[in-house]
C-alpha cells in the first residue's frame, strides 16, 4: 500500500500451478512426465474420482490407492510412507479436500526423509528440517476454503495431545497444483460455507498480518474481490460455474498468501481448537473471524492507533463492501451478516465447553499463526474473543 516501506521478502510457490474448468483432464500427462508409479491420495469414497484415477492408469501409469478417512494424523502419514516406499511409487497424486492435501504433501515430502515423522514436527517433534526433496506430488483441490494446493506445510492431528501440529518446509510444497472449479460444483452448503470463510479468513489474515508484502497484497485484494461476490451465490446456488470459479480462484490466493506472509489470530485459536475438538476447521473460523477482527480492531485503536493494519482492515471493508468509504467496523458488519445468512455454527454450537477457555487462550498464545497477528493480544483479550464467539 502507498507510504508503506518494503521489507525483504520471499515467495514460495508450487512450480506449476494450473487453473481452469475441466483442467483437471490434463492430470494423466501431467503425471506420466513426472513418474510412472503413483500413489493416488484421496478421501473416504475414492470412488468419487475414478475418472481421474482411471486416466492416470491409462497414461500409462501403475497406480495404488491410498484413503484418508479423516484428518489425518502421524500415524496416517507413517503408513503413506511405508505403502508408498513398499509400492516404489515415484509421484503422489492427492485429490481431496483440506486433510487429504495435506496428508499427499506429507507423504511426499518425507518419502526420501530417512527418519520418523516425528523428528520433522513443530511443537510435539524434534523439528528437524527437511534435507531434500521427496517425491514430485501433484494437489488436486476438490473444495476452495484451505489453498493447501498452495502451502508448505501440512497440518497434521496428535489426538493423544490434543493438539495439531505442523510438518513445515518449502519441500512440502506441492510440484503441480491442478485447479478445477468443476470438481467443487458438488460441494454441500454446509462445505461450501465453512470452506469458503476459511479462504476469506486466510485472505484477511494475511493482509493485516506482521508480515505483508506487495506480492501478498495484490493476491489478497484479487482474492478478497472475488470472494465478497461469489461466496453467498455459490452458497444459495452451487451450480453457478462462475461462482465456482471465483472461490476457487480465491482459495488459491489465500493458499499462496498465508503461505507467504502469515496468519493471525483466527488461526492461531483453530489450531487449538482443531486439536481439542472433533470439529471442521472452516467451521471454527467462522465462529471467530468476526469476533477477532472486532478485538483486533480495538487493541489498534487503543494502543497502535496509527499502526498500518487499521487502514489494511479499512481496505479490507472496502474491497468486500465496494463502498469506496466503507469503515474498518463496516467491514466486520460485513463479515457478520455474512456468517448469519449462511447460517454458521457458535463455538458452544460447534461443542466447544466455555470451561476450557483458559486453556484454549493458553494454547493460542504461543501458536505460531498468532505471532503474525497485527497487536499482540493480552490473556484476557483472548478468552474475551472466545467468550463474544461462544453465543
Amino acid at each position: 500500500m502507498d507510504g508503506e516501506p518494503i521489507s525483504r521478502f520471499e515467495i514460495s510457490a508450487p512450480t506449476r500451478i494450473i487453473f481452469g474448468a475441466g483442467v483437471a483432464g490434463e492430470i494423466p500427462a501431467l503425471v506420466r512426465c513426472l513418474g510412472s508409479r503413483v500413489l493416488f491420495v484421496t478421501g473416504s469414497k475414492p470412488e468419487r474420482h475414478l475418472s481421474i484415477e482411471a486416466g492416470i492408469r491409462n497414461a500409462p501409469c501403475a497406480v495404488t490407492v491410498f484413503a484418508v478417512p479423516t484428518e489425518p494424523g502421524i500415524e496416517t502419514v507413517r503408513r503413506g510412507v511405508e505403502m508408498l516406499e513398499e509400492f516404489g511409487a515415484d509421484v503422489v497424486v492427492a485429490v481431496g479436500g483440506g486433510s487429504v492435501l495435506d496428508a499427499g504433501k506429507a507423504i511426499a515430502a518425507l518419502a526420501e526423509a530417512g527418519d520418523p515423522v516425528e523428528s520433522y514436527l513443530e511443537v510435539v517433534g524434534l523439528g528437524r528440517a527437511i534435507e531434500r526433496p521427496g517425491v514430485a506430488c501433484v494437489a488436486v483441490p476438490t473444495t476452495s476454503g484451505t489453498g493447501a494446493e498452495a502451502t508448505r506445510n501440512a497440518v497434521l492431528g496428535v489426538p493423544e495431545q490434543r493438539v495439531k501440529v505442523s510438518l513445515r518446509s518449502p519441500f512440502v510444497l506441492p510440484r503441480v497444483a491442478v485447479v478445477d472449479p468443476l470438481l467443487t460444483v458438488s460441494m454441500s452448503p454446509d462445505l461450501t460455507a465453512s470452506t469458503g470463510l476459511d479462504a476469506l479468513t486466510q485472505l484477511i489474515e494475511a493482509f493485516v498480518c506482521m508480515r505483508f508484502n506487495p506480492v501478498v497484497d495484490a493476491w489478497c485484494r484479487e482474492g478478497l474481490r472475488r470472494i465478497s461476490g461469489s461466496l453467498r451465490e455459490a452458497y444459495a446456488n452451487g451450480g453457478n460455474l462462475c461462482a465456482r470459479e471465483d472461490l476457487s480462484l480465491a482459495s488459491l490466493l489465500s493458499g499462496l498468501s498465508l503461505a507467504n506472509a502469515g496468519l493471525g489470530a483466527v488461526h492461531g485459536f483453530a489450531g487449538p481448537i482443531g486439536g481439542m475438538y472433533s470439529v471442521a476447521h472452516g467451521a471454527v473460523c467462522a465462529a471467530l473471524l468476526p469476533s477477532v477482527m472486532e478485538a483486533n480492531l480495538k487493541a489498534l485503536s487503543d494502543r497502535l492507533p496509527s499502526h498500518p493494519a487499521v487502514k489494511r482492515y479499512e481496505t479490507v471493508a472496502r474491497l468486500l463492501t465496494e463502498d469506496p468509504q466503507e469503515s474498518a467496523a463496516g467491514g466486520v458488519a460485513w463479515v457478520r451478516a455474512l456468517c448469519s445468512s449462511m447460517s454458521t455454527r457458535s463455538l458452544r454450537a460447534l461443542g466447544v465447553s466455555s470451561d476450557e477457555f483458559q486453556k484454549i487462550s493458553q494454547k493460542a498464545s504461543a501458536a505460531s499463526s498468532m505471532k503474525s497477528n497485527p497487536v499482540k493480544l493480552s490473556h484476557d483479550e483472548l478468552v474475551q474473543i472466545l467468550e463474544n464467539a461462544w453465543d
